[in-house]
């Protein structure tokens, strides 16, 4: 049986692929939520979805394409919005690379989202990688040069690569000590930097109200415990630090079209929420260090 069930065939316009999955790359439900906005926000339409029988030994919600216009531009986007398979990772993304030739995608773009040592009090930090070193060029973005874990999105890359389509991925920091709840100010930053980099617009009212309601919340509990108050002090002084020696290295900065952060930087482990720290358990903020450093795919 086919991977994939094809509800119908879409007739597009220079397609992008646009992936997220829940699981380990989608702290604080921001990568999935991000995909699932953009898509709803444009309209997307299912076309297929992958059977999760051969990737699951349970039952659990397939992996859907849908298609959409993208609004005042010149080409379409395909979103894939699932859950991370447990399995067969390679024919996993085999079938999202048929389906990716098969309607022609001229480009890939992965959202992802790790748990970090930031303040939540601060900008979300969303940086990105390229594979293709002349996408990295044109859109300012970085090669990745991480070694290590992964997840689904980082074998992806790899088959895409494999398959002579170009891909970039976004990856935002969500503070690990708010782990367990969902973050719409991450969501927000994912949502904006994804359609500047298609070339969309959307209307993001929504979101703003959601982070910024999430950043009361967030304040309220800190300042009712003095360790954490303590801690997040700590982590704001150390955010600002780094960003006084960005400041200071700005002659250095290449331009670039998009607004990326620069250097990409690798804030914590590979990623995965496993061991994030727990409330009540306050670790003192790991040195930041200047220069670049790998990121994951």
């Amino acid at each position: 049986m086919e991977a994939v069930e094809w509800e119908r065939r879409p007739k597009l316009r220079r397609p992008v692929l646009v992936a997220a999955f829940e699981g380990w790359s989608d702290a604080g439900d921001a990568a999935s939520t991000a995909a699932k906005y953009l898509a709803a926000a444009w309209g997307a339409r299912r076309f297929a979805v992958i059977d999760s029988e051969d990737f699951r030994q349970i039952d659990w919600p397939t992996n859907e394409f849908a298609a959409a216009s993208l609004p005042g531009g010149k080409r379409d986007v395909i979103f894939l919005h699932g859950v991370e398979p447990q399995l067969k990772w390679k024919t996993f993304c085999a079938a999202v690379l048929d389906v990716a030739h098969s309607l022609d995608a001229e480009m890939a773009l992965t959202l992802g989202a790790l748990l970090t040592d930031t303040p939540h009090s601060r900008p979300v930090r969303v940086t990105g990688t390229a594979t293709d070193p002349e996408l990295g060029a044109r859109l300012g973005l970085q090669r990745s040069r991480y070694e290590g874990p992964t997840g689904i999105t980082g074998v992806l890359h790899d088959a895409l690569t494999r398959g002579n389509i170009p891909s970039a991925s976004l990856w935002a920091s969500v503070p690990h000590y708010v782990s367990q709840v969902p973050s719409p100010k991450a969501t927000l930053a994912l949502v904006e930097r994804a359609a500047e980099m298609l070339g969309g617009s959307v209307e993001v009212t929504d979101l703003q109200i959601a982070a910024a309601a999430y950043e009361r919340s967030v304040d309220e509990r800190v300042e009712a415990d003095d360790e954490a108050a303590a801690y997040v002090r700590q982590l704001e002084e150390a955010a600002e630090e780094e960003e006084r020696d960005e400041e200071d290295d700005a002659p250095n900065r290449p331009t670039s079209p998009v607004a990326m952060p620069w250097p990409p930087r690798w804030s914590g482990s590979s990623g995965s929420t496993a061991g994030a720290t727990s409330p009540g358990r306050w670790p003192r903020p790991a040195p930041r260090r200047s220069g670049r450093s790998a990121r994951p795919r």
